[in-house]
């Protein structure tokens, strides 16, 4: 995007943009900057929320009161945002997933797990878009998020498996992009709250053990 590569030419007049990315890695953020830091984190919150993962990076700056070279300093491109943005919904998963890890009904529990996911995906048009895209590409911003859901997932999978009740030839790579597929159907359904858990269903009867 044009935009965005302007963006990044104005790091250099910027000033915290222009401090050395190693020098960050091992120093704490400085409080302006942990600031600034927080104020994206909270704008582009609700630009994603109103708008789409696709919103203007400029604008979202220009509502944190920084420059678009500070918020590529913080932010090297749109995914690593997006990872950040999405993080809080990626622990509330993940912490779910901890809870159902005992659950009487391991299948249930795995359902369970991947209808919140679909929930949660709904909270930001675009997201399910993107954790497609990032399952087939561990160096995106978005990895951060997409590796250990998939690493949650595939413990509840391997728990529903053991007990008979799912195929054991279903991976969880692929169990992670059809739900996101749902996920993605359900936003350009909106006015079809049932959609969701009627896919799912046509996913379960898929994933039971002795069916081809």
């Amino acid at each position: 995007m044009a935009t965005e590569t302007a963006g990044r030419r104005q790091t250099a007049r910027d000033p915290e943009a222009t401090a050395p990315a190693r020098e960050q890695d091992v120093r704490p953020m400085r409080a302006d900057a942990r600031r600034n830091y927080e104020r994206l984190l909270t704008e582009a919150r609700t630009a994603f929320t109103e708008h789409g993962t696709d919103t203007s990076l400029e604008d979202i700056a220009r509502r944190a009161g920084v420059g678009i070279g500070t918020l590529y300093r913080h932010f090297p491109n749109r995914t690593a945002l997006m990872g950040a943005v999405f993080q809080g919904e990626v622990d509330a998963l993940l912490g779910y997933a901890k809870e159902l890890a005992d659950a009487p009904q391991p299948c249930a529990a795995l359902v369970d797990w991947l209808r919140a996911i679909i929930t949660h995906a709904s909270t930001y048009r675009g997201l399910s878009r993107a954790l497609m895209t990032a399952s087939a590409d561990e160096t995106s911003g978005m990895a951060r998020c997409s590796v250990p859901m998939r690493e949650a997932g595939g413990a509840l999978l391997a728990r529903a498996q053991q007990a008979g009740a799912v195929r054991p030839d279903v991976n969880i790579t692929d169990l992670m992009q059809l739900t996101n597929g749902i996920a993605l159907a359900v936003e350009e359904s909106p006015d079809d709250p049932g959609l969701a858990d009627r896919l799912l269903t046509l996913t379960l009867s898929g994933l039971k053990a002795g069916t081809r």
